[in-house]
């Protein structure tokens, strides 16, 4: 125990100055910035960094006391963020993240995006098969998130979801429309967070959802209303039926790292990818709000089928245009 208080008092004592002055040199930028340093203490402060590593690297080959390491690793975070950190202001970190980084993203795991998109529509339309040749099958599709729209009701009474919100108080309309938007928030965030259960989950959440939406349109078909439910769910559907996509594809990118991890060893490609998917999913969740937003202008403000296709496909152009005409990538992805 002596002995080791010995080396640390001699190790301070050699080293103690050059840590010091990087503290007051990080100190001082951490109040004000790169600017609150002279042309020569900027040279310097690379150096003092570098001797800080040093020092921290033989204090723990050494096993020198925890306070000392604390001390040192601290100091060492601190600086490398001064040194190596980021200068952009929030509005250039958030410009980034929408020019660049997001897009650049969905691009880096195309192909599992594709394969959510897929799992979806096939799902959809076996729900869609099913229900049309038995409607009992939209009791067990749908169930209780059928919010009292089922084969039994009228026809009158599935077109007033249509078409209400803007003629009436839209009380129904309302609840009816927020629980389908919060069903399908909550699914692309489940899709998201479940892919790294190696993505069994994610494609049992993909189905599932595909699935009610075939039955749902089956159910409005049969009733010669499938047109104008397309227009009322397109006009917001579609953005935020990509954005449960876009999910589903991240949770599945996510699952795939950890099951081919290439040349890279599973941590690293799960830390890569999951990086990569992570601004997938914050990207989508943008796409949500949106998605809000137009469904709320469809349901009580624009009641036109046509209007609410046009918007809703020009929506899914748009989007395509947006994710898919950039050539940015991202580094530290090793997947196509």
């Amino acid at each position: 125990m002596k002995r080791t208080t010995l080396k640390s008092s001699q190790f301070r004592k050699e080293r103690e100055a050059s840590w010091r002055e990087l503290d007051a040199l990080v100190a001082r930028m951490e109040q004000k910035s790169g600017v609150a340093l002279g042309p020569s203490e900027l040279m310097r402060l690379p150096t003092l960094y570098r001797a800080a590593l040093s020092s921290l690297s033989v204090a723990r080959a050494i096993s020198l006391d925890r306070s000392l390491l604390g001390y040192l690793e601290n100091l060492a975070n601190r600086a490398y963020f001064q040194i190596y950190g980021p200068r952009a202001s929030f509005g250039e970190v958030v410009g980034g993240f929408f020019a660049r980084s997001w897009p650049a993203a969905v691009r880096a795991i195309g192909r599992p995006i594709l394969l959510s998109i897929a799992v979806m529509l096939l799902a959809a339309l076996a729900g869609y098969w099913l229900t049309m040749a038995d409607p009992e099958w939209y009791y067990t599709l749908v169930g209780d998130m059928a919010q009292g729209r089922t084969p039994a009701s009228s026809t009158e009474d599935l077109r007033e979801v249509l078409y209400d919100g803007a003629d009436g108080d839209g009380g129904e309309l309302t609840a009816f429309s927020s629980f389908l938007f919060v069903h399908n928030s909550r699914i692309a965030l489940l899709c998201f967070a479940l892919g790294i259960a190696l993505g069994a989950p994610t494609l049992l959440l993909l189905v599932s959802n595909g699935l009610l939406l075939g039955s749902f349109f089956a159910l409005y078909a049969s009733r010669g209303l499938g047109f104008e439910l397309g227009g009322w769910l397109i006009i917001h559907g579609g953005t935020e039926l990509l954005a449960v996509a876009l999910c589903g594809g991240a949770g599945l990118a996510i699952a795939d790292a950890f099951l081919f991890p290439g040349q890279k060893t599973r941590l690293q490609s799960l830390a890569d990818r999951g990086r990569v998917a992570g601004l997938v999913a914050l990207g989508a969740v943008v796409m949500l709000a949106i998605a809000g937003v137009l469904e709320g202008i469809g349901r009580q403000v624009i009641t036109d089928d046509f209007i609410r296709y046009g918007i809703g496909l020009a929506m899914l152009a748009l989007w395509s245009l947006y994710f898919l005409s950039g050539r940015t990538t991202l580094e530290g992805d090793g997947h196509d």
